[in-house]
């Protein structure tokens, strides 16, 4: 009997809805936990005694139950707000609520001995960015010059000494997290990376009130998007350079860049497929810039990065037949 794939993600996640059928038709029948209808529309269940351990899980009203002794890999795509039977919790409630909830839900997935893609305490120790510059720089990469701090003073020396542009990028979110409030909420959208201007150096002081993350801005001939799916390598090279939209910032999406798939200097694929294991991650999602002597400088790794937009722009990158081969194949090793 083959063992079960469980997908926990929400119920918004294109990526989740088009591996599914890739993992059935190579004959599995993955699970798939939505945290965004969760514990609302599922039954859990954790039994401990006589030293065992028991976990179940179905899709109410009628879904099977499932046991999750079944499973032999995980796929933690994305996170989401839980949902609860009651919509009229209190603040208090639902903070309580959550918390009760969290314990149950990881009680249930940190006792799985299973393949991970990727295991939640990798996932969160691989989220740091200015610990994965100091990594890359370890193991062979070319960083910008970095510096995050609240302190005005350090950010003019830091911007005297790189004598050149520098950038603002913030570390978390460049949404601002604007996902994370209600609409009526938002007062902006969103921040991309920026090139700081006399204007932005003038309100420098800004700066004490929260640590902002700056960089010198490296010229760049094109940009790499390079998908880690285990031991496999997918570079999409994106073309930023023919807009003046993307030319600080590639993520502009209105803009008509070619992306197009490209083949890595053999050390450089390694130094990514490094990179990523040594989080103990079976999957990263890499930002690269090529500058105009060729140098391949390291931006960041997106952990849990998304990925079906490189395949829907360059579509010989089969990076889902990637992710789906690997959970297949993983989930029916011995653990």
């Amino acid at each position: 009997m083959k063992k079960r794939i469980l997908i926990v993600t929400h119920k918004r996640d294109l990526h989740a809805d088009l591996i599914i059928p890739l993992l059935e038709r190579r004959g599995h029948a993955p699970v798939r936990l939505d945290l965004n209808a969760f514990p609302r529309d599922y039954a859990l269940t954790q039994s401990l005694g006589d030293g065992r351990c028991r976990s179940s899980l179905r899709t109410l009203p009628g879904g099977e139950w499932v046991d999750l002794d079944e499973v032999g890999a995980v796929w933690v795509r994305k996170a989401a707000e839980y949902a609860y039977p009651s919509d009229d919790l209190g603040a208090q409630e639902r903070a309580f609520a959550n918390q009760e909830t969290e314990q149950a839900l990881f009680s249930m997935l940190y006792s799985l001995e299973c393949f991970w893609m990727s295991h939640p305490r990798a996932l969160r120790g691989a989220l740091w960015k200015g610990e994965q510059l100091k990594r890359a720089a370890r193991m062979g990469f070319r960083i910008p010059a970095s510096i995050v701090t609240n302190s005005p003073e350090a950010a003019r020396r830091f911007r005297d000494d790189v004598c050149g542009p520098i950038i603002f990028k913030a570390m978390s979110t460049s949404t601002l997290a604007a996902e994370r409030i209600e609409a009526h909420e938002r007062v902006a959208g969103g921040l991309g990376t920026t090139i700081v201007d006399d204007e932005m150096l003038g309100q420098l002081e800004a700066v004490s009130q929260l640590s902002c993350h700056f960089q010198e801005y490296v010229p760049k001939q094109y940009e790499l998007r390079v998908t880690v799916v285990g031991e496999r390598v997918f570079a999409a090279r994106i073309a930023s350079q023919d807009d003046p939209r993307t030319m600080v910032d590639s993520r502009d999406m209105s803009a008509p860049i070619a992306y197009s798939a490209c083949v890595l200097p053999p050390e450089v694929a390694r130094r990514c497929v490094d990179f990523v294991r040594s989080y103990d991650l079976s999957y990263g999602a890499i930002d690269l810039i090529v500058t105009p002597d060729g140098d391949h400088v390291f931006l960041e790794n997106n952990p849990a990065g998304q990925f079906l937009y490189v395949q829907q722009l360059v579509p010989e990158l089969a990076i889902m037949e990637a992710v789906a081969d690997l959970l297949c194949t993983e989930a029916q090793c011995p653990r």
